[in-house]
């Protein structure tokens, strides 16, 4: 049996790139790393890098290893987080994984409650739009706009979250509001600079945000809410974010709508850790009520 430890400095020499660099994460002195990747090269009988100047090249049964590895690195820290759940009371780690939007707008106020509530419990918030695998346990529990299809995935429908075309209050002052799709072709459009699902689904209905057309691009849905808020262009943004900025105004509105269902997912073996389960249901709550469009600005968002 190879000791887990081997990998696990493998896995950091990847990605690292050098003895040094994987030693300073992982606390350990250089010549322990550098024993630990000879050590596992003799036991597997490959080369695993070729030795440089400029530091650790991976060969090519290195990068074919290197997903396993990985898969190892996430198992590891899973049993890690979940042996730290047990416990009286709720304690423990979970991470989570959601989109730049949700992460950074709408999930910072439920998250500050749950750890009021649960002050043992530690929550890792990972922000990212790609999708972390909950089956290789790269998270616990994820927040998708798609419905997971794998049998091992516990998830719940929080709602559909509302998309629209929205700019500031200042840019229709200074640029009129569009009464038609063809006044479009008259203002600043912000959207993608590469092509995504969302973008795809959006094109099937509606040419004019084709990427020929967007003045202003950028893959980073962040920076296109701050664009749209600083008065820059018209862009697509949630409705119920823009509800929440009394700036931003809704244009074109029986034109330009999609609803993406969003869901909270979680692998079947957490169900019975009480950290994963106070945290799902705290995630659904407020995905459940971000989903609500406020009632009292229809006009506007």
């Amino acid at each position: 049996m190879i000791e887990w430890e081997l990998y696990r400095s493998f896995s950091y020499v990847l990605r690292e790139g050098s003895l040094s660099g994987a030693a300073r994460v992982l606390g350990m002195a250089q010549p322990t790393v550098g024993r630990h990747i000879a050590a596992l090269e003799d036991a597997l009988g490959l080369v695993l890098f070729t030795r440089s100047q400029t530091g650790f090249i991976p060969t090519e049964a290195a990068l074919a290893l290197q997903p396993h590895a990985r898969a190892m690195e996430s198992i590891a820290a899973t049993l890690e987080r979940a042996a730290s759940g047990f416990g009286e009371g709720v304690r423990g780690t979970v991470r989570v994984t959601v989109s730049e939007l949700i992460g950074v707008e709408v999930l910072p106020a439920a998250i500050a409650a749950l750890s009021e509530r649960h002050p043992a419990l530690k929550v890792e918030l990972v922000i990212a739009n790609g999708v972390h695998d909950l089956l290789h346990r790269e998270a616990d529990i994820a927040i998708r706009a798609t419905r997971p299809t794998q049998e091992q995935l516990i998830a719940r429908r929080v709602g559909a979250v509302e998309w629209g075309l929205h700019a500031s209050s200042d840019y229709l002052a200074r640029h009129g509001e569009p009464a038609a799709i063809a006044d479009l072709s008259c203002h600043t459009l912000i959207g993608y600079d590469r092509g995504t699902p969302f973008l795809r689904d959006a094109l099937q209905h509606w040419p004019q945000l084709q990427h020929a057309n967007l003045a202003l691009r950028t893959y980073n849905d962040l920076a296109q809410l701050a664009l749209i808020r600083a008065g820059a262009g018209i862009g697509f943004c949630q409705v119920a974010l823009a509800c929440r900025t009394p700036s931003l105004v809704r244009v074109l509105a029986d034109t330009f709508t999609i609803s993406l269902d969003t869901w909270v997912t979680m692998h079947e073996d957490l169900r019975a850790s009480p950290a994963c389960r106070v945290t799902f249901d705290a995630l659904a709550d407020a995905m459940s009520l971000h989903a609500v469009v406020a009632p009292d600005q229809p006009s506007r968002c």
